[in-house]
């Protein structure tokens, strides 16, 4: 998701004009940025927390020419995700696993066919009966098949 993308879903669920919307989202952005900035921490309860890293300088190296160089003292914002939101991703991931295993059900006449499946082979490259793999246009076509995302 962009910024662009979070002010259109904006507009479209506060029913707000768009300048509306971009301004309410660069306020929230520049009050992250100048706490961040003035070394607070941030936390938003059931998202997450950022917060300021402090690193010390040290010797580093160029990776492209191997030349050593001194890397200066920085602060990075740091970002740690709240349990709640872990826990709806989570949620999320596994409810749409649960689904993408009910398409490949054997049982299923439609369920999805894979790209590259182990096919018993026989003949004179094999005769251990060993298995080869299979690609697209291998596969009997006449078994109807949808795409799995």
């Amino acid at each position: 998701m962009t910024k662009s993308d979070l002010i259109d879903v904006l507009c479209e669920t506060q029913k707000i004009p768009k300048g509306r919307a971009e301004q309410l989202v660069q306020v929230v952005f520049e009050s992250m940025e100048g706490a961040l900035k003035r070394g607070e921490r941030i936390e938003i309860r059931g998202f997450g927390s950022f917060e300021l890293r402090s690193y010390r300088p040290y010797e580093g190296r160029n990776p492209r020419t191997g030349v050593r160089v001194s890397v200066q003292p920085k602060r990075l914002p740091f970002f740690k995700v709240g349990k709640e939101l872990k826990e709806r991703v989570n949620a999320g991931k596994q409810a749409k696993q649960a689904n993408g295993a009910k398409l490949r059900d054997a049982g299923d006449p439609g369920a999805a066919v894979p790209v590259s499946m182990p096919v018993p082979t026989t003949g004179p490259l094999t005769d251990s009966g060993a298995t080869a793999t299979a690609t697209a246009e291998s596969v009997p076509t006449d078994t109807p098949t949808r795409a799995t995302a």
